[in-house]
């Protein structure tokens, strides 16, 4: 499965990108300082730079995932978006 968190411009060069999973009121990291974090690191990547795709999904993959981007250099410094994942 392939989450996309699209950034439309940004005047920083390299803004700070992270994923993070909330599953039953709990948040983990999966994409964190630059690498994949937890069981992520060996079934899932970063494309683009701001793609996450997560491979062998299974219902545990179920949650709602947020990409939270940090811009400094921007007149908004920070975003995110949550998308949730449904796995059948």
């Amino acid at each position: 499965v392939e989450l996309s968190c699209i950034i439309k411009s940004t005047v920083t060069p390299d803004p700070r990108i992270e994923w993070k999973k909330i599953r039953n009121g709990e948040t983990s990291y999966v994409f964190f300082e630059n690498k994949m974090q937890g069981d992520f690191a060996t079934r899932a990547e970063i494309l683009s730079r701001t793609s996450l795709v997560i491979k062998n999904t299974t219902r545990m993959d179920t949650a709602t995932y947020r990409c939270e981007v940090a811009a400094p250099s921007d007149t908004k410094t920070i975003d995110e978006i949550n998308i949730q994942l449904t796995v059948q």
